[in-house]
């Protein structure tokens, strides 16, 4: 079954809890006969400040820093455009109960003109006050760094069926091109809009909870640059299910005009 990589019912209420300090999930036991390797999926802890770009939203989705008030994330994890009070940004930490974490509402969404839950997957938040102090994540304007190895990075679930994360997750995962990814999608992949990445054998993968948060990789200046949105995927970190991203280059010069419209 392919899921969209967000956190719905008891798992996004909990998550405010967790962003608040007042609990802790844990994953739940592994079956014994899961596959699915139980270490983002295979990835280690973020240091502080290493990914100061990456922001953590309330409604259990991540996303990046565009520019001073605008979060990068997925449609799939936003309502329609139009002014929206609902969404907690969290920044500026790897420890969601950390003392030290920015918090700041959403006043306004922008969802991608013509999403109907089959591509065009990204969307714009708009902070009502400015951040300060932390980078923003350029988006990637051409095909150039569409392939190679990425970095991906989240609090959502540390393997499939898992409970979000108290601590920023990080893992390298590599590009897959289309032909391979729609071979074991059946057909499913939109090749000029999405982006594949991960291992044939599985092991390694973004997953539930992390929908909206970037996929980036240094470019020519060995600066971040971002190629991708964390969309869906058939589970976690399957063996030959690897994941869909948005693939951003596509969508830049859309995604520009729209956060110009909003302020820049």
């Amino acid at each position: 079954m392919v899921r969209w990589r967000t956190l719905t019912g008891l798992l996004a209420t909990a998550l405010a809890a967790v962003t608040a300090g007042s609990l802790i999930l844990a994953a739940p036991a592994a079956a014994a006969d899961n596959p699915v390797t139980p270490n983002v999926v295979g990835g280690t802890r973020a240091a502080q400040g290493e990914f100061p770009f990456m922001v953590r939203l309330s409604m259990g989705c991540g996303g990046a820093l565009y520019s001073s008030r605008l979060v990068l994330t997925a449609a799939h994890c936003v309502g329609a455009t139009g002014a929206n009070t609902s969404i907690t940004a969290t920044l500026g930490v790897v420890d969601l109960q950390s003392s030290s974490r920015i918090t700041v509402r959403s006043n306004y969404v922008y969802r991608a003109p013509g999403y109907n839950g089959n591509g065009r997957d990204w969307a714009l938040i708009r902070l009502a006050t400015p951040v300060t102090g932390l980078s923003t994540l350029k988006i990637a304007n051409t095909t150039a760094y569409d392939s190679g190895t990425f970095t991906v990075a989240g609090w959502g679930a540390a393997r499939e069926g898992g409970s979000q994360q108290r601590y920023l997750l990080k893992a390298t995962v590599p590009f897959v091109s289309d032909s391979t990814c729609n071979s074991y999608y059946g057909g499913q992949i939109i090749a000029a809009q999405e982006i594949c990445a991960g291992y044939a054998s599985g092991g390694v993968d973004t997953c539930q909870g992390d929908s909206g948060g970037p996929m980036f990789r240094r470019d020519a200046s060995n600066a971040w640059v971002q190629v991708g949105i964390v969309s869906w995927g058939n589970g976690c970190a399957r063996p030959n299910y690897p994941g869909v991203y948005t693939q951003v280059s596509y969508f830049a010069s859309t995604i520009a005009s729209a956060a110009a419209s909003l302020g820049g």
